[in-house]
């Protein structure tokens, strides 16, 4: 037995909840650490990247999930240690603002927690999803999975900022424990019974970790892909800590309307990612190669337009244009999901999980790396030149990585650029 549609949508799920207690960590709780509290954006910027660097045992997960069963164990459990890391930062915001030293060690130790449960749920989910779902329904399972954890990035973001105003700690913090506790109850009832009923194909090895990994490098198409995963989501990532507070020092929106602003982001993630699905399917326009050149020359684009926004006036309306670049992400995205999936059950058999973990470290490295980076660049170059003209320069050379994936995509997926290859993107008959 194979995971029916029903069951794939119970599974994404288990997404929804990951990105919906994520979020908080990189929208609000950031923007609260930068604008209120007045700290260096570095400080949440090396906070984010902790519980990504911590992510780089995912491939370890995805060669256990590959080796042996249990994976809902894993799942929840992960979901558990993410929600307490979740309300730990928020807790350690609160701390933050009247002993620094206190407050900076609980959101350590809350961001380790974050990254050990986004890696172990995160990836043990994926690994669940490529052993037993039927092999041409791959690229629609991730699609759905992704779209409906965007749509909790999106819904969670909306709604926290509607009700964090006026803000105040102890809001902050019941507001978080209500989203981190529903999460857990909402993954342990989708994950309930689903491993049982199908066969989850992991077959007996006693092949080390290090050799089954060693064993899918050597592979040119998996070794391609990791390097084009780790520079689009460079790019990808690098506006992640320093929107808000982008909108916050120079448009003045407050804490309430820069939260909301993350979610009309995601919000266009979404629409984007719904677009390349109906075009490829229904429409039957594009490929996958097509579709992910387009979106990071539209997100480039985006960029510019942001970056000179800043240098007009506050008058002009950022809230489209992040919509926008928020639209073209998604484009870009989601064919990148359809590709990772058609690529991870190709090459030796028993490596899905490895393979799909090994893309998941290579984005989560790349996410820490890049939103590090574009928060220590705005902290470096506000000390030389005006806030708006240092945010501009970051997302300029974000603009640039864009384009630098287009190009490498063009070159890495031709191979992948064939007819139908984005038929499978979401379901359809």
């Amino acid at each position: 037995m194979t995971l029916s549609w029903l069951g794939i949508v119970r599974l994404g799920l288990v997404q929804m909840c990951l990105g919906a207690i994520v979020v908080l960590t990189t929208s609000t709780l950031n923007r609260l650490m930068v604008v209120e509290l007045a700290l260096p954006a570095v400080l949440p910027g090396l906070l984010v990247a902790l519980h990504y660097g911590i992510q780089i045992t995912r491939p370890n997960w995805g060669f256990l999930s590959d080796t042996g069963g249990h994976r809902t164990r894993w799942i929840v459990g992960g979901m558990v240690a993410l929600a307490l890391g979740g309300f730990g930062a928020a807790a350690g915001v609160v701390v933050l603002e009247t002993a620094f030293m206190p407050g900076l060690i609980l959101s350590i130790v809350a961001y380790a927690l974050i990254g050990l449960g986004v890696g172990a749920s995160g990836t043990s989910l994926l690994a669940l999803l490529a052993t037993a779902t039927e092999p041409r329904r791959r690229p629609a399972a991730a699609t759905i999975t992704w779209l409906m954890m965007i749509a909790g990035i999106a819904v969670t973001a909306a709604t926290v900022g509607a009700f964090l105003d006026p803000y105040t700690p102890a809001l902050l913090l019941r507001i978080v424990a209500i989203v981190c506790t529903g999460a857990v109850v909402l993954t342990a009832l989708a994950v309930w019974g689903i491993e049982r009923g199908v066969i989850a194909r992991a077959e007996p090895d006693s092949m080390p970790f290090l050799d089954g990994l060693r064993e899918v490098w050597a592979e040119r198409d998996a070794r391609n892909f990791t390097i084009f995963v780790f520079l689009s989501m460079t790019a990808y990532f690098m506006q992640e800590l320093i929107l808000e507070p982008y909108a916050g020092l120079v448009f003045a929106f407050t804490p309430g309307q820069s939260t909301s602003l993350s979610g009309a982001q995601n919000g266009g993630v979404f629409l984007g990612m719904v677009t390349v699905g109906i075009a490829g399917t229904a429409l039957r326009l594009g490929s996958l190669r097509a579709w992910v050149i387009a979106g990071c020359i539209g997100s480039a684009a985006m960029l510019c337009v942001i970056s000179a926004m800043g240098q007009v006036g506050p008058a002009l309306p950022l809230v489209p244009a992040v919509v926008a670049l928020g639209y073209f992400n998604g484009m870009f995205a989601v064919a990148a999901i359809g590709s990772m999936m058609a690529l991870a059950g190709q090459g030796r058999g028993a490596r899905e999980g490895t393979r799909m973990g090994l893309w998941g470290a290579a984005q989560a490295i790349a996410a820490g790396f890049g939103g590090l980076l574009g928060a220590a660049a705005v902290d470096a170059m506000r000390t030389v030149m005006a806030t708006e003209t240092a945010f501009a320069a970051v997302f300029s050379f974000e603009a640039v990585l864009y384009l630098a994936s287009a190009l490498l995509a063009a070159r890495i997926m031709q191979g992948r650029d064939r007819p139908g290859a984005s038929a499978h993107l979401v379901p359809g008959e």
